[in-house]
């Protein structure tokens, strides 16, 4: 009897395992970038080559910090296309702000653009009918990164094949006319776009055009044509039953029609983004700027350690040598990254960390794999800032080519700051996850002036709108809260309960970095 359920047990496995494979991609066209004779040709094309051209070898740079200026450039974007538009995102969720961007979208389709749109799969449950009807359009196809076999039971995937489910690509590209190109941190949904009364992310954005903007162009084209990525009719056949309750044209209406909607349409109307850009009048602050960003290969772990970016950006950091500041939602350094981080440290350089407090992250048991290497860094000498949860701007350093700002709920950008002459900004956390498990792009950017500004705001608005995290006479964990009148000193996480404490400290005893 136990033999015969020892096997049934194992044909039942064997079934799952079968039943969980992926269909074979050798019907899967490929696709590119439209050649520059085509592109340059469009009105966004023509504008920045006459502009890029005074500019030989560099960038032009705009920092998009406020996030409603976040959203009118996208969706202003997609109005002045007129070739193609290439979107690559981890989240692409149908509220208010990502029913507006569908909507325009296809309205660009219907005027002959063509549309490619590259999702990671892992948070795309539920759009299975909705993501296929847009595809079905003869101007836009709809792609998965490593997706989901079991489409609405996707942790079972976890289960069947970890070591890919468990890659996710977490790359955030916005291009138009191969010509102007955004990337950055934010995903397409309402909290990055300041556009709910609940959770509300303050996050970073870079709009580039000249060079740099060719090297996103050939990136997304390798994500796109990778191994990983699998059209959604190959995933979810169109005929299949919809596992969604409404098609995508009633979500879109219902979100579109809303007093968040008119008021984001408002802001996109009187916004002069568009026409400051094709005129020349956009601010710009031009500087040699590379793109870092992980082969596409690193999906399917298969990527060698001089294909991914985390290597690269570890030896710009080590390079610093008067100071350093990093803004990260989630701060998991390892000890490696410690390593790192007190070899700067031992040599005198001057570092500020600022990263979520444990009221104001998203993501508490990311908290937890942060808190066991604090006291570490803190006894090298490293200054330790956590974002407190407030509805109050902390920084806006206006300059040349648009502001840094640090604003209400939780921390979501990701930049660096190295020596004042060194700006990072992309999708990266410094975390495992980021280095070991998922994709990430972001631009290193060699401007004096940007890198300055991003210090600048650090240093006016962070220890008003953080606790610094110290060690006190006795070597206890301190939060410090700067006042207008005298210091405030916490002995436990602030703005806490016992019940949220208790639990990233127990998750903290955890071997999981790893997967954070």
């Amino acid at each position: 009897m136990a033999k015969r359920l020892r096997v049934a047990i194992l044909l039942i496995v064997a079934f799952a395992l079968t039943a969980c494979q992926l269909p074979p991609r050798t019907a899967i066209e490929e696709s590119y970038a439209l050649s520059a004779s085509v592109t340059e040709r469009t009105t966004l094309g023509a504008a920045v080559s006459e502009q890029a051209e005074r500019h030989p070898d560099r960038s032009g740079i705009h920092i998009l910090a406020d996030s409603q200026d976040a959203f009118a450039a996208r969706i202003q974007l997609v109005r002045g296309a007129e070739r193609s538009i290439d979107l690559q995102y981890y989240i692409w969720r149908l509220d208010s702000t990502g029913s507006m961007l569908t909507q325009e979208l296809v309205k660009a389709a219907q005027r002959g653009v063509r549309v490619r749109l590259l999702l990671d799969d892992f948070e795309t449950t539920g759009l299975d009918a909705q993501l296929n009807r847009l595809h079905q359009h003869p101007n836009i196809e709809v792609r998965l990164f490593n997706p989901f076999v079991m489409r609405s039971q996707k942790w079972l995937g976890f289960i069947t094949d970890l070591d890919r489910a468990n890659r996710r690509m977490h790359n955030k590209t916005f291009t138009v006319d191969n010509s102007v190109t955004i990337i950055g941190g934010r995903n397409i949904a309402d909290p990055y776009f300041g556009a709910t009364d609940d959770f509300l992310f303050s996050d970073l954005d870079v709009l580039a055009i000249g060079p740099v903007v060719n090297a996103v162009v050939t990136d997304f084209d390798d994500y796109w044509n990778s191994k990983s990525a699998y059209p959604i009719d190959l995933i979810h056949p169109a005929d299949q039953p919809p596992t969604d309750s409404a098609p995508i044209e009633k979500i879109v209406q219902q979100h579109t029609s809303g007093d968040d909607a008119v008021n984001h349409q408002t802001v996109v109307d009187e916004s002069q983004f568009f026409t400051r850009l094709v005129a020349g009048g956009l601010e710009l602050t031009w500087a040699p700027t590379t793109m870092l960003s992980d082969d596409p290969s690193k999906g399917l772990g298969r990527a060698a350690e001089d294909e991914q970016l985390y290597p690269r950006l570890e030896d710009i950091i080590l390079q610093s040598e008067q100071r350093l500041y990093l803004v990260t939602p989630y701060l998991i350094p390892t000890a490696s990254g410690v390593e790192v981080l007190k070899e700067l440290a031992a040599k005198g350089v001057d570092i500020n960390i600022l990263t979520n407090s444990l009221a104001a992250t998203d993501l508490a048991i990311v908290y937890a794999g942060y808190i066991k290497w604090r006291r570490e860094l803190l006894e090298a000498g490293i200054k330790l800032y956590e974002l407190k949860l407030s509805d109050e701007q902390l920084a806006s350093d206006e300059d040349a080519a648009g502001s840094f700002s640090l604003s209400a709920g939780s921390l979501h950008a990701k930049a660096a700051a190295i020596d004042g002459k060194l700006l990072f900004i992309g999708s990266f956390n410094f975390d495992p996850r980021s280095a070991n498990l998922n994709t990430e792009l972001g631009f290193i950017i060699a401007s004096p002036e940007l890198t300055q500004a991003l210090e600048q705001a650090f240093e006016n608005g962070v220890p008003e709108g953080a606790y610094r995290v110290m060690l006190d006479a006795e070597g206890k964990l301190t939060w410090v809260e700067q006042t207008r009148a005298n210091p405030v000193h916490y002995s436990t996480d602030p703005e806490t309960s016992w019940w949220q404490r208790t639990y990233v400290w127990f998750m903290s005893l955890l071997p999981i970095d790893y997967f954070l």
